[in-house]
């Protein structure tokens, strides 16, 4: 049986440690070594998203997401984040899936759209 508190605070606990902290070499605890990537400029594996964050956080050291929401089924854990490059920018809305396979991210797919001034409903796309 799938534990989805666990799988959820996984989840948390790796956006914050890595991302957010841009702790890369704690990667073990949280990424498997085949991560299986569905981001288009992403290739599979826990090296290259190694990479990618170390990358992105010596260009945005200042990079954060902060998740609005999480929801989780079986193995799959779902966030919806705003994640800022840089403070005081609009930055991005983006919805995370991942799936848990033996206590560890196994697989990532990930949409994202720049928060825009003003929506036509007048709510929030975050």
């Amino acid at each position: 049986m799938t534990d989805i508190r666990k799988n959820t605070q996984l989840v948390l606990d790796y956006l914050e440690t890595m991302w957010n902290q841009g702790r890369v070499e704690e990667a073990e605890r949280f990424v498997a070594a085949e991560l299986a990537q569905h981001n288009h400029g992403l290739a599979d594996g826990r090296a290259a998203l190694v990479g990618l964050i170390g990358s992105l956080r010596s260009q945005f050291p200042e990079l954060r997401f902060e998740v609005a929401r999480t929801a989780a089924e079986g193995e799959l854990v779902f966030v919806h984040s705003h994640a800022v490059l840089v403070p005081g920018q609009p930055g991005m809305a983006v919805v995370d899936v991942f799936r848990i396979a033996d206590g560890l991210i196994a697989e990532h797919w990930d949409v994202a759209a720049e928060v825009p001034p003003t929506t036509a409903s007048g709510r929030p796309v975050i």
